[in-house]
């Protein structure tokens, strides 16, 4: 007679010994801001190997590994800073691959590998869905997945809109294969933000024209809106009844319209006498030019007058709108325009003497002002910081003092533009600026927060003290 299995001791599990503790997989114990950083570290450096194969760059051309590490990393931070000529350097091949990225980096990493679930069926579990809301501002991860899929299908009917629009222009110019390419590639990189275009100037051959420069600055427009803002506002109008514009819509709309009514305006008046830039154009050209700069200036990066030649009071509302930048949830960068707003609005409540910051009847809570705050001042911190390194690691007199600085916010807002400073820059500065377009495209606060790995809320509460003075 066999004996009975002996009962485990007191306080001991009987589980423990049979079954073995199940470690997590390595990707689901990674948060979202940590995803998000690391993703974009891994694509870019990717992105730099295949653009350094020899079998990417144009006839007779050479670009070492730092360039296409520049390269790539302009292009999926949708910045539009260059050290070589994308035009010149790169065949046909490397050009696709900067066109990929361009659209992996506007729409997110994240948000590509979800469509691709998608597609092959596979589940998209809670956790996966919080990394999707984090990467594309999602107000919760409950809808994420359908936002997914209508972001998908919004952006690439309204890049192929813009490119058979640019085609009426491009076509004639370069013929039927090279135009329609130079049509796509130039749509995607507007609505993308990114700035990267095929000629060698940019788009200052086309000041004049209104077709290129209009589809272009509504794609950007468009591209830097938002994604949440954008499907609010077509279901706003499909259906006014059912679906109201929400208090965020409101706020990026106006914040739009207000920027890029300072910004033509600003261009116009101090352009005005400048011969190198307006002043040679007919009225109607240099309004067209004033309202594509405001508009390219908002993180884009595409230039139709030459910015080598702008005035400094022309440069200086050019710094503070690249730090602004875009919408959240955009392909754009900076601060974002809802930051901007809340830490104004706020500061002026204070002034006032309010207690409470108010918006459309609304009171902002106080956990949206400290972390505009928070984001401000980490954006202000890190441009400033980058900024003295280039200073430190400058080695050509050539380059003013305003032109490193206007590089640098150009980089953190990832728009692309440059007073022709970036082909000047030598290998320790071109890392400062890869720096500087990864850490602006995923952001100061996600990076701290991806890789802070303290408890989010403190054991301990201390009792308030009143008696610190401020001002």
């Amino acid at each position: 007679m066999s004996r009975p299995p002996t009962p485990p001791a007191s306080g001991a599990r009987s589980s423990d010994a049979a079954t073995p503790r199940v470690r997590k997989p390595l990707f689901s114990r990674i948060s979202p801001p940590q995803l998000i950083a690391l993703s974009f570290a891994l694509a870019i450096l990717t992105g730099g190997v295949l653009l350094a194969l020899p079998i990417t760059h144009g006839a007779g051309r050479q670009v070492n590994f730092l360039q296409a590490l520049f390269t790539a990393t302009s292009a999926l931070c949708v910045t539009g800073l260059n050290v070589v000529d994308p035009s010149r350097d790169f065949n046909r091949l490397g050009q696709v691959i900067i066109m990929l990225l361009i659209q992996m980096g506007g729409l997110g990493i994240i948000t590509f590998g979800t469509v691709f679930a998608l597609i092959t069926r596979r589940r998209v579990n809670y956790s996966d869905r919080i990394r999707l809301a984090q990467q594309v501002s999602a107000f919760s991860a409950g809808d994420v997945v359908p936002l997914i899929r209508n972001i998908f299908l919004y952006t690439f009917v309204l890049e192929l809109a813009g490119a058979a629009l640019l085609a009426f222009r491009f076509v004639p110019l370069e013929g039927w294969g090279r135009g329609l390419f130079y049509a796509v590639f130039h749509s995607i990189s507007a609505f993308n933000n990114s700035g990267f275009a095929l000629y060698s100037d940019n788009l200052m051959g086309f000041v004049n024209d209104p077709l290129v420069s209009l589809v272009i600055a509504l794609l950007i427009i468009l591209g830097g809106m938002g994604f949440l803002v954008q499907l609010n506002v077509v279901a706003h109008l499909l259906s006014p009844r059912r679906n109201r514009l929400l208090v965020h819509s409101k706020l990026v709309l106006t914040m739009m319209a207000a920027l890029l009514l300072i910004g033509t305006v600003a261009y116009l008046g101090l352009e005005w006498n400048n011969p190198r830039t307006l002043a040679p154009l007919p009225f109607g050209d240099k309004l067209l030019a004033s309202f594509f700069q405001s508009v390219t200036t908002r993180t884009a990066g595409f230039n139709t007058i030459d910015y080598g030649a702008i005035s400094l009071g022309t440069a200086f509302i050019t710094i503070i709108l690249m730090f602004i930048g875009a919408n959240p949830g955009s392909t754009g960068g900076g601060i974002k325009t809802s930051t901007f707003y809340v830490m104004m609005a706020s500061a002026w409540s204070m002034v006032r003497g309010h207690r409470d910051t108010t918006l459309f009847e609304r009171r902002i809570d106080q956990d949206t002002v400290l972390r505009a705050m928070t984001v401000g001042l980490l954006s202000i911190g890190l441009v400033n910081t980058m900024f003295i390194l280039l200073l430190l690691l400058n080695s050509n007199p050539n380059i003013l003092f305003v032109q490193l600085f206007f590089e640098a916010v150009s980089a953190f807002g990832t728009v692309g533009l440059s007073m022709n400073t970036t082909p000047l820059l030598n290998a320790d500065q071109q890392i400062v600026i890869i720096l500087l377009m990864y850490l602006g495209r995923i952001g100061p606060l996600t990076f701290a927060v991806a890789f802070n790995n303290q408890e989010p809320q403190d054991p301990v509460r201390y009792p308030a003290e009143k008696d610190i003075l401020i001002g």
